[in-house]
C-alpha cells in the first residue's frame, strides 16, 4: 500500500513543493488547512485533485487528533506556522501559539493517537532564525541558539520540544534547521519576493522605486524545491536526528538587488532606497549554514544556485504581471 503523509501548512510555499514531491514518490498526501473565509489554494491548485484536504488548526489539538485517528499517516510534516518575522513583533503571542505551542499539540496528538510502538514519523520545520545573533560562522547543528525575534524564540521552543518528545517517548521526530529558501511561490511580504516582484513591475513601467530596510543583511538563500527533498530524506533514515539544510553561501540584500535588476538590464542603484520603516528592532546581520551533516548522512545537496534562483523568480514575476495585464 502507498505510504500516507500529513502536511500541515500545505497551502504555503514549502507545503506545495513537498506535496508535489511526495505525490511523485507515490504517497497519498493529506493536507491540513485552517477553516477561514478566504483559504488560498493558489500554490496547490494544479495538484488539488490529487490531495485529500482536511480542516484542522494548530490552536485546536482535538482537530489534529481527529485527523490522525482517521487517516493514520506514516509521516507527519509540520510546516504550519506564523512564519513572517516582522509580524512576530506585532503579534508575539499569536506567533508563540502557532509556532511554538502548535508543535507541542501535534507531537502530543501523535503520542495520544499512536501510543507506544509503531508511530508516525514526525518532521518539524525549524529555522536558521534560531541562531539570530550568531555565536559562530558558519552555523551547524551544535551552534548555540540566540534568537533575535519572537519568531526565532518560538522556533527554538518548537525545536527543543521536538527533541524532548523524541527522547521522552522514543518518537521518530526530526528537526530540519532550514536556512532561507525561496521560490516563485514565496509570499510577497518576504524580501526576496518583494525584490523580484518590484523589479518586474519597474521593468514593465508599473513602478519607479523599491524601498527596503538593511541592504547589508546577509543570508544563506536556497531554492525551496531543493529543500523539501531534505525533509523527506530525514524521515527515511534508520534513526531520527536534526540537520542543518543550507547552501553554505552568503549573499547580502544589496547583492540580491544587483542580480535581480541586472537580469532585466537595469542598475539597482537607480531604483532602490532605504526606508527606516523596514529595519528590524533587533537585526540579524549574517546567517550562513554548514550542511556537512546533511551531505554526508542524507546525501543531500542543493541543485539551484543563488543567481539561478533570483533569475527564476524575476522571470516568474514578469510572466505573472504580463498575464494580469492581458
Amino acid at each position: 500500500m502507498a505510504k500516507k503523509a500529513l502536511i500541515t501548512g500545505i497551502t504555503g510555499q514549502d507545503g506545495s513543493y513537498l506535496a508535489e514531491f511526495l505525490l511523485e514518490k507515490g504517497y497519498e498526501v493529506i493536507g491540513m488547512v485552517r477553516r477561514t473565509s478566504t483559504v488560498n489554494f493558489d500554490r496547490i491548485r494544479h495538484i488539488q485533485d490529487r490531495l485529500t484536504l482536511v480542516q484542522g488548526d494548530l490552536l485546536d489539538q482535538a482537530s489534529v487528533i481527529d485527523i490522525l485517528a482517521e487517516h493514520r499517516p506514516d509521516e507527519v510534516y509540520n510546516l504550519a506556522a506564523q512564519s513572517f518575522v516582522p509580524t512576530s513583533w506585532k503579534q508575539p503571542v499569536l506567533t508563540g501559539e502557532f509556532t511554538a505551542l502548535g508543535v507541542t499539540r501535534v507531537l502530543d496528538a501523535i503520542r495520544v493517537v499512536y501510543g507506544p510502538g509503531r508511530t508516525a514519523r514526525f518532521y518539524q520545520a525549524s529555522s536558521s532564525e534560531m541562531f539570530g545573533k550568531v555565536r559562530e560562522v558558519p552555523q551547524n547543528e551544535h551552534t548555540p541558539f540566540y534568537p533575535r525575534s519572537p519568531y526565532g524564540v518560538a522556533k527554538v521552543y518548537g525545536h527543543w520540544i521536538t527533541v524532548n518528545y523524541r527522547e521522552s517517548y522514543d518518537m521518530f521526530a526530526c528537526s530540519g534547521i532550514l536556512f532561507n529558501h525561496e521560490s516563485p511561490r514565496r509570499g510577497f511580504e518576504f524580501v526576496t519576493r518583494k525584490v523580484t516582484h518590484e523589479v518586474a513591475r519597474i521593468k514593465l513601467g508599473l513602478s519607479r522605486e523599491l524601498a527596503l530596510g538593511n541592504l547589508e543583511a546577509q543570508r544563506d538563500w536556497g531554492y525551496a524545491g531543493d529543500y523539501v527533498q531534505a525533509m523527506w530524506l530525514m524521515l527515511q533514515q534508520n534513526q531520527p536526528d536534526d540537520y542543518v539544510v543550507a547552501t553554505g553561501e552568503t549573499h547580502s540584500v544589496r547583492e540580491l538587488c544587483q542580480v535581480a535588476f541586472e537580469h532585466v538590464g537595469l542598475d539597482y542603484r537607480d531604483f532602490v532606497r532605504v526606508d527606516a520603516r523596514f529595519l528590524r528592532p533587533a537585526e540579524v546581520d549574517q546567517l550562513v549554514g554548514d550542511a556537512a551533516k546533511a551531505r554526508s548522512v542524507l546525501g543531500w545537496r542543493p541543485n539551484v544556485s543563488f543567481a539561478e534562483l533570483i533569475r527564476m523568480m524575476v522571470d516568474a514575476d514578469l510572466e505573472l504581471l504580463r498575464q494580469e495585464k492581458s
